[in-house]
């Protein structure tokens, strides 16, 4: 792992830094594929969209982009992650007038298993469920303490990741991927404006296709044509089974699966996996 604090070399961390401390701050978690960033703009975007939201300071997303790619130099599929908090501060939550933001990113090696895209995965529904707090909702924040607990649920590798609800029972997500089902020919993700995160291979689907927002109970996610999951590192994933229910990956799974290879986002082994 390739990691550098506010652009110098080193993975020293102010003790005293609020993301540790409070986990005030934001994250983006990012592929990098010989050098490039595909889904750059959109992580760049949501990163300033969500520090307006949270008052902390302008990141330099340019900068940022610039060391990813030093970090990134000779690996030819990785994953970094670019972390922004407050900076450092006294004890107790109020923040300092000056405060300087703190920048971390770390750059790792990719490997992704090819029978996932070809086969799909298996879903379990969590008991954890998402706490309705529209001031916080859709934000990659550092607050990530009820995906911590979801996950925690299971070490079964029978299941690859869970589906977590709100309040009401509603499926909003995956612990850490956006939830995608084909209904009666809609294909439908579910709102993320009280609870869960505004992923950015989401948003790019709601950019490139006919995608509509509506609730999904977990009944409706049984009884749906195709379930996929969606993540900016993991890509399109699908789902082959989910509470009793079973499916073989469909032809809109597929088509938004060709859609990632083609803005440079390659599913492993690639050339090997059509069905």
């Amino acid at each position: 792992m390739r990691t550098s604090v506010d652009f110098i070399e080193t993975d020293r961390l102010d003790a005293a830094d609020r993301g540790a401390m409070y986990g005030d701050g934001l994250f983006e978690t990012l592929r990098v594929v010989g050098g490039a960033v595909p889904l750059w703009q959109r992580h760049a975007e949501r990163l300033r969209a969500s520090t307006v939201r949270l008052r902390l300071a302008t990141p330099d997303t340019d900068a940022m982009l610039a060391e990813v790619r030093r970090l990134a130099g000779g690996l030819e599929d990785a994953v970094a992650r670019i972390t922004f908090t407050a900076g450092t501060g006294e004890r107790g939550y109020a923040r300092p007038r000056m405060a300087k933001p703190t920048t971390v990113i770390t750059v790792g090696p990719l490997a992704l298993a090819a029978d996932m895209y070809r086969h799909g995965i298996a879903l379990r529904l969590c008991d954890t469920r998402l706490g309705d707090q529209p001031l916080l909702a859709g934000m990659k924040h550092l607050n990530r303490l009820e995906q911590v607990l979801a996950r925690s649920e299971w070490d079964d590798a029978r299941w690859q990741e869970g589906l977590m609800t709100d309040p009401q029972g509603r499926v909003i997500c995956a612990t850490a991927a956006n939830l995608f089902a084909v209904l009666a020919g809609r294909l439908v993700t579910p709102p993320v404006d009280r609870c869960g995160v505004a992923g950015v291979a989401r948003a790019e689907l709601l950019g490139a296709g006919s995608v509509h927002i509506d609730h999904l109970s977990p009944q409706q996610l049984v009884e749906a044509d195709e379930v996929f999951l969606t993540s900016a590192v993991r890509g399109i994933l699908p789902v082959r089974a989910f509470a009793g229910r079973t499916w073989q990956p469909g032809p809109v799974t597929r088509h938004w699966q060709a859609h990632w290879c083609g803005i440079g986002l390659p599913l492993p082994n690639s050339s090997k996996d059509s069905d």
